[in-house]
């Protein structure tokens, strides 16, 4: 390891084969005629050497830190796992790789009140964030105290001006696993969520468009241990139905669990499908039917987007992005599959 004292400039220059100009620009955060890859190299090797500490302080100083922050709401339903949800775990993988990608560094807060992003922002000098999970009258507030550009994952509100809101097609998704369903001769159906709001209430009625009438709602717990509770109370009842749509993919793989440990089988006496398509889904077995949603895509769109914020402050707009069944092992034929 290599002391910090005796780390040259013209040392990194020549390894890199770059100019001790262009090492010199990026220390002091002139990188506006650099491109980012060139950046990502020299800010990697500077790391590599022990000269973090002071490239720290260097770009805390300026204008551009080439900083972005990640804020998730941190809401009592995760159970103080947040960043180990599925659909979290994912967004964050993600992000960090189009973030990286760009020659930024990402950071990362849990947050059970919005404004708190507001005191991180100006702690660490960001160039934009991105938000995750807040509920919809808070963005407004927030965006009113601080002027970072901020781009909102799944935001449900009237949006006012000055802010990105990146939104899945829930509806659609709904509508394609009840049209999943019904496809399969699934007419005794239901539809499992913690609310029946904003997301969850689109998933919902999408679900019943596409089964052609309506599912029946059961709205769960928050908490794990109740929503154990509710299922075994509702054992003889769960057995009635055919197939259940979950609005998250965690729900179904714990539901799918349950079902388990009590002695039905998935999918032969109920069909399950789930919501995100994360990871999770081929990591169970019966393997998870799901709405996959593109996150790679969405986090490529969230960076274009704040880089244009950052250009024209005025900029704004709520966009939206299609999504498409994935059907796997959890749902099956239960008769002759209906006509279209």
């Amino acid at each position: 390891m290599w002391a910090e004292g005796k780390v040259r400039i013209s040392d990194i220059a020549e390894e890199l084969g770059v100019s001790t100009a262009t090492v010199s620009n990026v220390i002091h955060g002139k990188t506006k005629k650099i491109s980012s890859q060139t950046v990502k190299r020299v800010q990697e090797k500077l790391e590599e050497r022990g000269y973090i500490p002071n490239m720290a302080a260097t770009l805390l100083a300026q204008n551009d830190s080439r900083i972005i922050g990640v804020v998730i709401k941190n809401h009592e339903k995760y159970e103080g796992q947040l960043l180990t949800d599925p659909f979290i775990a994912s967004s964050l993988n993600y992000l960090s790789d189009e973030i990286e990608r760009n020659g930024y560094f990402m950071m990362v807060k849990k947050a059970r009140d919005i404004q708190e992003s507001a005191k991180f922002a100006s702690m660490w000098n960001m160039d934009g964030m991105v938000l995750l999970s807040f509920c919809a009258d808070e963005y407004q507030a927030l965006r009113d105290r601080i002027r970072i550009p901020f781009v909102v994952y799944d935001g449900y509100f009237e949006n006012e001006g000055r802010i990105c809101n990146l939104r899945i097609d829930d509806r659609d998704g709904g509508r394609q696993a009840g049209a999943h369903l019904r496809s399969l001769g699934h007419r005794d159906v239901l539809c499992l969520a913690d609310n029946r709001e904003c997301m969850d209430l689109l998933r919902y009625e999408g679900f019943c468009e596409g089964l052609g009438f309506p599912a029946d709602f059961w709205q769960i717990p928050m908490h794990k241990q109740e929503r154990d509770r509710f299922y075994q109370e509702r054992l003889s009842q769960l057995r009635r139905y055919s197939a259940v749509f979950a609005v998250s993919d965690y729900y179904a793989v714990e539901l799918m669990r349950f079902l388990q440990r009590s002695g039905v089988n998935v999918p032969e006496e109920i069909s399950l499908v789930g919501f995100d398509d994360g990871p999770i889904c081929q990591q169970v077995a019966p393997s998870l039917t799901s709405v996959w949603q593109d996150g790679a895509y969405r986090a490529r769109t969230a960076i274009q987007l704040l880089k244009r914020m950052r250009q024209e402050p005025g900029f704004s707009g709520d966009f939206l992005t299609s999504v498409r069944i994935i059907p796997r092992e959890s749902t099956r034929a239960l008769l002759s599959p209906a006509a279209p």
